[in-house]
């Protein structure tokens, strides 16, 4: 079977795409708008760009009218944010987060999420979420209607039950994945294979 993306609506080429390439990591994202009102949102298009110096990258779409979604204009505003990761315990708040709401509703309270204090940022930091990264923007890329936006992570901020040896221990942590549609995956069927 093929599929001819210029062929396709674009909901239908996403639909596709999402289910290609799975699992994917969340930033379950905090930020904060320039009037100070707190935003939690997820995204599942996102990954580390480099480790020299470490750079994330999030894709944050438009909202179905066209304008730019709360994450990606607090971002544009005051060049911060802090990606946390999710873990099974953090999904009903997840669902919270994705709903498109108006900009000065806070997800974050709606969540009842505990919050932390960030160490070199004004965003917080989900107390729940084993790991969690302040990040400063280093560059946003438009893409059609799509921010790319690149951030510099500032200070990395782990459990210590989560760490081992220096890094975060994926057999210690529960980490959840975004499949296609309403599926999800927790990250917890591990096997090693060393490289040559």
């Amino acid at each position: 079977m093929q599929f001819d993306p210029a062929a396709l609506p674009p909901r239908d080429v996403y639909r596709l795409m999402i289910s290609c390439i799975i699992p994917r990591p969340i930033a379950f994202v905090t930020t904060l708008s320039r009037n100070g009102v707190s935003n939690l949102a997820p995204f599942s298009f996102f990954n580390g760009v480099s480790g020299d110096p470490p750079v994330i990258s999030i894709s944050v779409a438009t909202k179905r009218d066209g304008s730019k979604k709360d994450t990606w204009r607090n971002i544009e505003e005051t060049g911060e944010f802090v990606v946390n990761v999710v873990v099974p315990e953090l999904m009903d708040a997840v669902i919270i987060g994705a709903r498109e709401l108006p900009h000065e509703v806070s997800e974050l309270d709606l969540t009842k999420l505990a919050t932390l204090p960030s160490v070199r940022i004004k965003p917080p930091r989900i107390a729940a979420s084993p790991v969690q990264m302040e990040c400063r923007l280093l560059k946003i890329v438009e893409v059609e209607e799509t921010g790319l936006i690149l951030g510099r992570v500032v200070m990395f901020h782990a459990k210590d039950d989560a760490v081992e040896g220096g890094r975060v221990d994926p057999h210690r942590v529960t980490f959840v994945g975004r499949l296609g549609g309403d599926s999800y995956c927790r990250v917890n069927d591990i096997f090693d294979r060393k490289r040559d």
